[in-house]
């Protein structure tokens, strides 16, 4: 279950509910769109990345591409690839500029891990999500998340959630 929070966040109750969300996101993404993802590890980035690549309708299991830094799913039908990301190990621009994500940005929907304060500058439009976890003793037994999505750019003014 979704449910709004204050300051229009939203409290993800589950991992399902996080996936629910990202089919909910991907109903609006296109060819061209970039998505930042930022959370603490085990946050639910990957989760909702799942999420998107179902409703974006492409090939292959959507897992956490920390090890390989990124990967490439083709559409099965003819919606955009997904370009699923992760910059956690990248030291910088030089690096970031060697995965190429340019090349592909326009035809592709493009979802980065980790990426913030590093490509927001490949894209002047973008949305920029933020995933916290409970931390402390409540932590172990918690699944419930809290989510911020903060549009940026004109591709993103009006911007609203669909059910």
């Amino acid at each position: 279950m979704v449910a709004a929070a204050t300051e229009g966040a939203l409290l993800v109750a589950t991992p399902d509910d996080m996936r629910v969300l990202g089919r909910r996101l991907a109903r609006l993404l296109r060819a061209g769109d970039l998505v930042l993802l930022a959370g603490d590890l085990g946050a639910g980035k990957t989760t909702l990345t799942q999420g998107i690549g179902t409703a974006l309708a492409v090939r292959g299991p959507i897992t956490s591409p920390t090890f390989v830094i990124a990967r490439v799913h083709p559409s099965l039908g003819a919606g955009p690839p997904l370009v699923h990301a992760d910059a956690y190990r990248l030291a910088g621009w030089d690096e970031l500029e060697d995965l190429d994500l340019e090349a592909s940005l326009d035809q592709s929907v493009t979802v980065v891990e980790w990426g913030t304060g590093l490509v927001e500058g490949l894209a002047d439009d973008r949305l920029e999500i933020t995933i916290w976890r409970a931390h402390g003793a409540d932590a172990e037994s918690s699944e419930v998340r809290t989510v911020k999505i903060r549009p940026v750019g004109p591709r993103w003014t009006g911007f609203v959630l669909p059910d």
